[in-house]
């Protein structure tokens, strides 16, 4: 599948100069938002992530992203796994759960955010799972900037 291609035709990837949510710089943005406004699409992405994720043994109760930017992709991707979906979100400056979700002790959690850069938001999310008792079992998203890689990989 090719993701650029998708933003692309989506008006969604951008040229210019741009200051990420990491403080990273960039001559390129993904506006995820455009893409995953579509649901056609943001079907698309979800079940070709979620056949990855299958693919890879991984058991998974519950699905979690952190707002804002990961909500679509994370519900996109808790619906192409069959699987509960929350969200964590920052209040007053401090990433939280809340709105009723909780987390059952071992409850094995899978983080989905949209675009990856250096992983920031969904590791803080992450530390809030395990704060409430969550097993993080790893971290997804539709695109990778490439600061982050995966386990055990190059």
């Amino acid at each position: 599948m090719d993701i650029k291609k998708i933003y692309m035709d989506a008006d969604a990837l951008l040229e210019g100069h741009f200051k990420l949510s990491s403080g990273n710089h960039s001559q390129f943005y993904l506006q995820s938002a455009k893409v995953l406004e579509d649901p056609k699409t943001a079907k698309l992405l979800a079940d070709e992530l979620a056949k990855q994720i299958k693919a890879s043994g991984l058991e998974i109760d519950t699905v979690c992203a952190p707002a804002l930017g990961g909500l679509i992709a994370g519900f996109a991707l808790a619906t192409a796994l069959d699987v509960r979906s929350i969200f964590a979100e920052r209040v007053d400056g401090k990433m939280t759960i809340r709105r009723g979700f909780e987390i059952k002790p071992g409850e094995k959690v899978l983080m989905c955010e949209d675009i990856i850069t250096t992983g920031g938001s969904a590791m803080e999310a992450a530390a809030v799972v395990k704060e409430l008792g969550g097993e993080i079992v790893g971290v997804a998203a539709l695109a990778n900037r490439g600061f982050c890689h995966r386990e055990g990989s190059d």
